[in-house]
C-alpha cells in the first residue's frame, strides 16, 4: 500500500457549540474531549509516519494562529475565501502527485476507536487506488435525524457501491433506514487518488475546475505554507464535496467502519461523546452540582452552577455568556443572536 497523505479541512465557527466555540476561538482548537483539542486528536490520528505522509492542513487566514501553536510539522494551504469542501479539496489535489491517494479529514470530528478508524482509512484507500472516490460510512447506532445517509449498492472489495445519497431524513424514515441494515451515516471523511478526484471534479464542475487550477499556478509557497492566487480562487462558486463530486461521479464507493465517530455538531452531540467516555448519567466540567436530575451536561469556566429537578438540559457558562438548553434543542442554538451576530 502506498504512503496514504492526509488532508485535514480546518473550517467554520462551530456556532452550535456556542458560547464555548466562538469565530474568535472556533470548535476545532477547543479541548472539548480530553486534553488534546480536535484538531491535534485530528492529526494524532494520522500521526503513523509508517502509513502516513506529512499532513497538508487547509484553512482560512483566520485558523492560521491556533495551527501554527497546535501542529507539528504540516504543510498549510491558506484559502483566500472560505468556498465549502469541493475547492478546498481540489486546492489540496492539485498540490499532490496525481497518483497520491487522500485521506480527507474535518478537523472537529470526534473518534473513539482509533483502531477501527486506521483499518476503515486502509480498506478506502484500498479502494481508492482502483480508481474509486470513497466515502467513509458510519455504521448507524441509532435512528439518528441530523445525519445524511448513504443506502449500501452491491459489495466491491472491503466496501460497496454507492446506490445514492440521502439528505437528513425525518424520524420514521431514519428507523427504516436503522432497520433496514442498508444504510450508514456519512461521516465526511472521504479517500480517492488526487487525479481522480480532480478529473471528476472537470468532469461535473468544470467552471470550479479551472478556477482552481488557475489560482494555484498564480499561488506561491513559502516556508511550507501555500496561497493561491485570491482573485481566481475568490470567483468560485463554492460548493460542498457531496454535491459537486460524490452524488455525480459513478465511481463513488462506501467503507463503513464502527469508530465511535461523531462530528461534535452540537452541545448534544458533545453531552453523548463525553458520557460515552465517562459512564455516567450526568456529565459535569467545572464547578457544579447536580441534585434529582438526570440526562443532564453541565460546563462552566468559573461561577459555580446548581442544578437541580429536572432532566434532559444542558448549562453552559462561558465568561459573561450563559446558555441554557433542552437537549432536544440543541440544533437551534446556532439560530440565537449571541451565536449569529458575533
Amino acid at each position: 500500500m502506498s504512503m496514504i497523505h492526509p488532508i485535514i479541512l480546518s473550517g467554520g465557527s462551530g456556532t452550535r457549540l456556542w458560547p464555548r466555540s466562538r469565530r474568535s476561538y472556533p470548535k476545532p482548537f477547543l479541548p472539548l474531549l480530553g486534553d488534546r483539542t480536535l484538531f491535534q486528536q485530528a492529526l494524532d490520528r494520522v500521526s503513523d509516519t509508517a502509513s502516513f505522509a506529512q499532513p497538508m492542513i487547509v484553512a482560512g487566514e483566520a485558523h492560521t494562529r491556533f495551527i501554527t501553536e497546535q501542529a507539528g510539522q504540516h504543510r498549510l494551504v491558506v484559502e483566500p475565501a472560505a468556498k465549502n469542501t469541493a475547492p478546498a479539496i481540489a486546492l489540496a489535489a492539485s498540490l499532490l502527485p496525481r497518483e497520491a491517494i487522500m485521506l480527507v479529514c474535518p478537523s472537529d470530528h470526534h473518534i473513539a476507536d482509533e483502531a477501527a478508524f486506521l483499518a476503515g482509512a486502509k480498506k478506502a484507500a484500498s479502494l481508492a487506488a482502483d480508481g474509486n472516490l470513497v466515502s467513509f460510512g458510519i455504521a448507524p447506532d441509532r435512528p439518528a435525524t441530523g445525519y445524511g445517509y448513504i443506502k449500501l449498492g452491491n459489495a466491491l472489495g472491503d466496501g460497496h457501491r454507492i446506490e445514492r445519497f440521502v439528505e437528513k431524513p425525518d424520524l420514521d424514515r431514519a428507523r427504516e433506514f436503522l432497520a433496514s441494515g442498508d444504510y450508514v451515516w456519512n461521516g465526511g471523511i472521504f479517500a480517492f487518488q488526487a487525479g481522480t478526484f480532480l478529473d471528476e471534479l472537470a468532469k461535473h464542475r468544470p467552471e470550479m475546475a479551472k478556477a482552481v487550477a488557475a489560482s494555484v499556478e498564480g499561488g506561491s509557497w513559502t516556508d511550507g505554507r501555500f496561497d493561491p492566487d485570491a482573485g481566481h480562487f475568490g470567483a468560485i462558486a463554492g460548493e460542498s464535496v457531496d454535491y459537486a463530486v460524490m452524488e455525480n461521479t459513478a465511481q463513488a464507493a462506501v467503507v463503513a467502519a464502527d469508530m465511535g465517530w461523531s462530528d461534535i455538531g452540537d452541545w448534544n452531540a458533545l453531552f453523548e461523546a463525553r458520557a460515552a467516555q465517562g459512564g455516567g448519567e450526568n456529565v459535569v466540567s467545572g464547578p457544579a452540582e447536580v441534585k434529582s436530575a438526570k440526562s443532564v451536561m453541565i460546563d462552566t469556566d468559573g461561577p459555580r452552577v446548581s442544578l437541580v429537578g429536572f432532566d434532559n438540559a444542558i448549562v453552559v457558562v462561558d465568561g459573561d455568556e450563559i446558555l441554557v438548553l433542552n437537549r432536544d434543542h440543541a440544533q437551534e442554538v446556532g439560530k440565537l443572536d449571541g451565536a449569529a451576530n458575533q
